[in-house]
């Protein structure tokens, strides 16, 4: 299991396998509850490069990052 420890974002911190390349288990520590639970649930078994290439870059109302794109950069930092 990694964990990152966001910034800028609600959520305080990432947690997620990658296995064979894909991502697994992925959960948030704070932040909004649901949409980060769908978000793990949506990349359940994503290729983690495609993951990246969906959500990086995605902003969160007028904070230039987003959990989205911060679980981009832990993948990111990770592969």
């Amino acid at each position: 299991m990694y964990t990152y420890k966001t910034n800028g974002t609600c959520s305080r911190a990432i947690h997620f396998d990658i296995v064979n390349g894909k991502l697994h288990h992925v959960t948030f520590d704070g932040g909004c509850p649901g949409n980060l639970k769908a978000l793990g649930i949506l990349v359940e078994g994503m290729p983690a490069r495609e993951a990246v290439a969906k959500l990086a870059g995605i902003t969160c109302d007028t904070k230039p990052t987003s959990c989205a794109d911060q679980l981009a950069c832990a993948i990111k930092e990770h592969l």
